[in-house]
């Protein structure tokens, strides 16, 4: 799980997940002060970090040897309806086409790519915060 505490700076918030912590804040121009990743930032940062992860357990499992892999991932939108995600891998080692095709299948298979492809839901589970009164909202 993933939770979110404000800070006392305008947008800026702690993004944790029990262990380690990270700050998002929105760019300048959307009224943050572009202190840490933007929201929309996270969301190709996930993607990106699952690829990289899945490519290098791919290797390590198939004994390939892999030197280095670098993921770029970029939101878009192209039309209203539609949000894509443009990405880019770089394999590096002296790999055959085969092994390339192989890490190339892990990458574009991976548990995120699975999540963000499935039909989305939305469903609150937070509790209401009372009033400063104490009483109920």
């Amino acid at each position: 799980m993933v939770t979110t505490q404000s800070t006392t700076e305008r947008f800026r918030t702690e993004v944790s997940n029990g262990r380690i912590s990270i700050d998002a804040d929105p760019p300048q121009d959307k009224g943050g002060g572009g202190a840490g990743f933007g929201a929309h930032e996270l969301l190709e940062a996930s993607f990106a970090a699952c690829m990289n992860m899945a490519v290098r357990m791919c290797a390590l499992e198939y004994g390939i040897a892999l030197e280095d892999v670098q993921t770029q991932v970029q939101l878009s939108r192209p039309t209203v309806d539609t949000v894509r995600f443009e990405y880019g891998l770089e394999l590096r080692g002296r790999l055959s086409t085969q092994q390339r095709a192989l890490l190339t299948a892990a990458a574009e298979t991976c548990p995120v790519r699975q999540t963000l492809s499935k039909r989305l839901e939305f469903q609150s589970t937070a509790r209401r915060a009372a009033a400063p009164d104490g009483s109920a909202p």
